[in-house]
């Protein structure tokens, strides 16, 4: 049986992209496991297994908030989650660190869709 070299790199490439895109997170459903009203931050579960062990934790996640306008009046809600809640996570294209003070800023690494600039956007009802 002959080597074929296509194949074999084929293969291999195959395998670089899917551990390379193994890091890549977009967004992922998760279950509050604690929320802290005060600062609207939260613990998370994830709910996809990508391995054979249960995916980490990602702690102290920030949660969306909202902002409305009803008639002339604003009014910004504050969100609110329960232990067990299944939420939507998304993550960032960069790191948001910096840019959470509401200045346009650098960031310092070069991270790129991390669970640690990991969001919560929303409650599954």
């Amino acid at each position: 049986m002959r080597n074929d070299p296509a194949a074999t790199l084929s293969k291999l490439i195959e395998g670089f992209v899917d551990r390379a895109m193994g890091g890549v997170h977009v967004g992922l459903p998760c279950r509050v496991i604690s929320f802290n009203e005060s600062t609207c931050r939260a613990d998370v579960q994830p709910l996809i297994r990508t391995g054979d062990d249960e995916p980490a934790v990602i702690q102290n996640v920030p949660a969306l908030g909202r902002k409305r306008k009803v008639g002339v009046e604003i009014e910004t809600e504050k969100p609110f989650y329960e232990k067990g809640d299944i939420v939507l996570v998304v993550c960032a294209d960069r790191e948001i660190k910096n840019a959470l003070g509401g200045k346009v800023a650098a960031p310092d690494s070069t991270r790129s869709h991390d669970i640690n600039d990991a969001v919560i956007v929303g409650v599954f009802m």
